[in-house]
């Protein structure tokens, strides 16, 4: 749903999903592909696959590490 003006025009784009596959934009993840192991925050995107610093990366290569609550890990 997005927000209208007092005319019925839209202010606002409606917002995008948060999740998918239970994943969130910056989950801490552990990736092991058979080109290597990676690890990091991954960043949703609207296709079936995540980004993961510049790599894409397929889900069920992923492995939740720390689910993402507002804070800021290095």
């Amino acid at each position: 749903m997005c927000v209208t003006d007092a005319y019925g025009f839209p202010k606002q784009h409606k917002g995008r999903k948060g999740t998918y596959l239970g994943y969130r934009t910056g989950d801490m993840v552990k990736v092991i592909t058979p080109k290597g192991t990676f690890q990091g925050r991954i960043a949703i995107r609207s296709r079936p696959s995540f980004r993961l610093g510049k790599v894409d990366i397929h889900p069920k290569y992923m492995r939740r590490l720390h689910r993402v609550d507002g804070y800021e890990y290095h």
